[in-house]
């Protein structure tokens, strides 16, 4: 069974329409750091308010982790037909974990980035992060 309404979900007088999603840096070193950009358009008639989600999985790693984390969200305000990019931070915090030793730490491989309007799947768009 799933929820009613996945996190993140609102309703609003537009609709809106993300895409584009693509990192500045594909490769990053574990104390590096890049942004991930998503278009995001009002593609209805009214003006209105859109919160974009940026969850990140870290695909393999040394404990079990969440499948989506919650890292960041911007709340943009959009006229009907206008669009604008959208850029949030991906730094060693947003990566970092403790791990069996309880070492706060950012382990090498890949990461789901993925940005949306919501947790559902669906509604998420996914690029990979290579951290060395």
């Amino acid at each position: 069974m799933s929820p009613l309404y996945p996190f993140g979900f609102g309703l609003s007088y537009t609709t809106f329409r993300t895409k584009n999603v693509r990192l500045a840096n594909k490769k990053i070193r574990r104390n590096g750091s890049t942004k991930v950009l998503v278009d995001v358009e009002n593609t209805g008639k009214r003006a209105g308010s859109e919160v974009v989600q940026m969850y990140i999985r870290d695909r393999v790693s040394s404990v079990t982790r969440p499948i989506k984390e919650l890292k960041g969200f911007k709340k943009v305000s959009l006229k009907a037909g206008e669009k604008t990019t959208v850029a949030m931070n991906i730094t060693a915090e947003s990566l970092a974990f403790y791990d069996v030793n309880m070492k706060y730490v950012v382990e090498p491989g890949e990461f789901e980035i993925m940005t949306g309007n919501s947790s559902r799947d669906a509604d998420l768009q996914k690029v990979i992060l290579t951290v060395r």
